[in-house]
């Protein structure tokens, strides 16, 4: 695990929370947090990246008991949520209250639960985000690199004018090309940092016309008025969706060295 120096992890300011929703149901890869991963179900690899991030308490906010009892064999926390959640936003939220009923976690990050390969210092990077001055979210995101990634409406785009700097208020979020024109185009990573009561407000809202429409629940939050704060990273982590996805994380886990700060 990565060790905390100058900031040990109870330290930090908000006392941030890690919570890695996870639930059975996958229409490409039925049982996927189970799935087999260098010898242990999937969701431990997450947690085990979510930990050696060491910035604070890490839960697995999970729809079905089998997830709950895996994490819990290996050493971690997890708690069970309503299964016909309609979002992972929602069972982090749920989580978070069940948890933590008198507000010591002022910053929750939510780490999806299909990251088996996840460099830790991406959840500090959405932390650093998240605890600069007016951010209600943050966000992460990397310059594309394939062409044929700049068209592709599986790719969401964040726009937002970095011009230089390595972090910058998110305008909008679109499966479209945008912005047009030269320049570069931004993969967005969908790992979020939230401030406390910016969660809660989250949940609250109805859909928004925009979220509907591009199918995007953080457009919720810019309809809203909230800020998301985006800081640009280098790599995009690989996300588990499919047979073929899982084959390419045991890979890439079977060949890791512990990561470093």
């Amino acid at each position: 695990m990565a060790e905390v120096s100058a900031h040990r992890a109870g330290d930090r300011a908000g006392h941030p929370l890690i919570v890695i929703p996870a639930r059975m149901a996958s229409t490409r890869l039925p049982g996927k947090p189970l799935a087999d991963i260098g010898g242990v179900p999937m969701i431990v690899q997450v947690w085990r990246r979510a930990t050696e991030a060491a910035i604070g308490r890490v839960v697995v906010a999970a729809a079905e008991a089998e997830i709950a009892d895996a994490v819990r064999a290996a050493g971690g926390e997890a708690v069970l949520t309503d299964p016909d959640l309609p979002s992972g936003s929602d069972r982090v939220w749920q989580a978070v209250c069940e948890l933590d009923p008198e507000g010591r976690h002022g910053i929750v990050l939510n780490v999806q639960g299909d990251l088996p390969t996840l460099d830790p210092t991406l959840i500090r990077t959405a932390y650093e985000a998240l605890v600069r001055p007016g951010a209600d979210i943050s966000t992460l995101a990397a310059e594309i690199v394939v062409e044929d990634e700049r068209t592709n409406p599986n790719v969401v785009k964040a726009v937002v004018a970095f011009d230089g700097a390595s972090m910058a208020r998110a305008l909008y979020f679109t499966r479209a090309t945008a912005p047009w024109g030269d320049g570069p185009l931004y993969h967005h990573i969908g790992l979020y940092g939230y401030r406390r009561e910016a969660l809660a407000r989250f949940v609250r809202l109805a859909p928004s016309p925009l979220e509907r429409r591009e199918k995007l629940e953080q457009l919720r939050a810019l309809e809203a008025g909230m800020t998301i704060e985006v800081a640009l990273v280098d790599t995009v982590p690989l996300g588990v969706d499919t047979p073929a996805d899982l084959e390419k994380a045991r890979v890439a886990l079977a060949s890791r060295a512990p990561f470093r700060d």
